[in-house]
């Protein structure tokens, strides 16, 4: 599967990652096994690299965006906050390249 395509195709990546879905993403036991209920948008947040594994994984499957982040962008990713604004920035770059080859709009 590309980047920015699902398996069904079915418009799923035109959804907005906002910070309450990737708080739901967060809250698989599998990502963040003990996650807060009201887990602060600023709170520190440290994901093991297999839960950042996993938590792409769900990116993918969920939205069809295929996220490949550097060591210096991973060590970025501390808070809901910083991991939401990254993902967004990551589908937000993902709908311009589809725009530009004529392959979907630039929502």
């Amino acid at each position: 599967m590309s980047a920015g395509d699902t398996a069904s195709d079915g418009g799923l990546a035109l959804s907005p990652i906002t910070t309450d879905t990737v708080r739901e993403l967060l809250s698989d036991r599998r990502v963040f096994p003990a996650v807060p209920a009201e887990l602060d948008e600023d709170a520190e947040l440290v994901l093991d690299s297999l839960g950042l594994v996993w938590l792409l994984h769900m990116v993918e499957e969920r939205y069809g965006l295929v996220v490949e982040p550097s060591d210096e962008d991973v060590v970025g990713l501390t808070s809901l906050r910083r991991l939401t604004a990254y993902l967004r920035a990551a589908q937000t770059d993902r709908r311009r390249q589809r725009a530009a080859e004529g392959g979907g709009d630039e929502r």
